[in-house]
Order: structure tokens, then sequence, then C-alpha cells
């Protein structure tokens, strides 16, 4: 289980949250419907909490 790190999730812990695979992030990722990332210098991507939250409560609005 990867280890929580504050504001940050990394896109392990994004994937396992919402139990989905890599490649369906990053195929989210690529359609633009994943929530805002930020690449940091060493190249891996962290995503924030908030804007995780927010994009995940925007989903719920969508639903009919």
């Amino acid at each position: 289980m990867p280890k929580r790190t504050g504001n940050w999730m990394t896109v392990a812990e994004f994937c396992e949250e919402l139990d989905i695979a890599r490649t369906t992030f990053d195929d989210w990722r690529a359609k633009q419907r994943a929530p805002k990332c930020v690449r940091l210098p060493n190249g891996s991507l962290r995503i924030r909490r908030t804007d995780f939250d927010s994009w995940i409560n925007a989903l719920e609005d969508n639903v009919a």
C-alpha cells in the first residue's frame, strides 16, 4: 500500500483510492479527464488533495 504524503497524492495513491489501473489514469490524463497534476523535477507526478476532492465532487454533480 502506498504511503500518503500529506496534501499531495502520488499517482499510485490516486489509482488505489479509485481502484483503477495506472493505464486508466494515463488514458484519463491523455483525454484531459483526470485532475490537474504537477510534474516534479524528477519527472514524477503529484496531485493536490484539494484538486482531487474538487474533481471527484464535480463528477458527483454530473450524475443524473
